[in-house]
């Protein structure tokens, strides 16, 4: 993988035909981000995310069927849903695509570390490159909110699944839970880019040029970013792409609120200044969060909670 010394910029004249460009905005953002994706979303191979990826994936789909056959991710970026979840026995054979040649690349990477042979290819969910029938399992992490047309993907999805196949994609922002998410994170920058430029407090600010390429790199995330779902009106387009046994699972309400003020704290500050102490806090934080809102989601409507997870069946 390349390092972050290697990290190509994005120019502002590249943002601006990214503007109106999706595909080039999708491939350019995710190319860009392909070096330091795991740092910036502290993705590990461990017990840590291992647990969290299988939580997720069970939550929707439960653990029965294990290990899938053959596996086939979208929009895998580098890798993460996809190898933790063979880490924890979920599927057998895993593939993994992505639009971005950066992802796919670091993704293959990962798994040679892990000493797994994945297959990647470089892919549009739109238009999957694989044979109908040939996959047992098809899942997706933080992905669809990325594609043009959900219900094409899903329509992809359902044709390259076998009969009685299973689909999972999980961590899609909903409509609420995205509003608030994007505010906390805003607010979480103006105050922590300002309050360091307090002469005691200098050293806890990144270089400029760093701050400023950070900006680029929101700036285009406002690109790629195309949906926010209501889990209803998310469930009815899966089932008119033709999918059954349609089900939808919410998750992180207050965990929410405290992960994206964290998230982007994390990224204006020096890494050097935060450590493994300041992980585990943030994590274990989360955790504790995580458990107040499975008891609030009893009395709080779904549509407020700020994942949304989907399964269904290839008929």
């Amino acid at each position: 993988m390349t390092t972050s010394a290697e990290k190509p910029a994005a120019t502002a004249e590249q943002v601006e035909a990214a503007w109106n460009d999706n595909k080039l905005a999708q491939v350019l953002y995710h190319d860009w981000e392909a070096s330091t994706y795991d740092e910036k979303w502290s993705i590990s191979y461990d017990e840590r995310c291992v647990t969290y990826a299988r939580d997720r994936f069970t939550a929707i789909a439960g653990d029965q069927g294990w290990p899938y056959g053959k596996s086939l991710e979208i929009g895998a970026g580098t890798g993460f849903f996809t190898l933790n979840l063979k880490l924890a026995g979920v599927m057998d054979e895993a593939h993994v695509t992505d639009l971005s040649p950066g992802m796919v690349e670091a993704a293959k990477k990962n798994a040679k570390t892990l000493g797994f042979a994945v297959e990647g290819r470089v892919a549009d969910a739109e238009k999957l490159p694989y044979d109908d029938d040939s996959f047992d399992l098809v899942i997706g992490h933080a992905v669809i909110h990325h594609i043009p047309d959900v219900e094409l993907a899903f329509r992809e999805m359902l044709r390259v699944l076998k009969p009685g196949g299973r689909f999972v994609i999980c961590g899609e922002p909903t409509r609420y839970g995205d509003f608030v998410a994007r505010r906390l994170s805003r607010f979480t920058w103006w105050a922590t880019t300002n309050v360091t430029k307090l002469p005691a407090l200098s050293d806890w600010r990144r270089p400029q040029a760093e701050l400023d390429e950070s900006s680029r790199a929101a700036a285009l995330e406002a690109v790629v970013d195309l949906h926010t779902f209501d889990p209803d009106t998310l469930a009815r387009t899966a089932t008119r792409a033709g999918a059954v046994q349609v089900k939808t699972v919410t998750e992180e309400l207050t965990a929410a609120w405290l992960g994206w003020p964290i998230r982007t704290f994390e990224a204006a500050v020096p890494e050097q200044k935060l450590g493994f102490g300041w992980r585990m806090f943030a994590y274990k934080s989360w955790l504790q969060l995580s458990k107040v809102d499975k008891v609030l989601s009893t009395v709080v409507p779904d549509e407020l909670y700020y994942n949304v997870s989907i399964t269904g069946v290839s008929q």
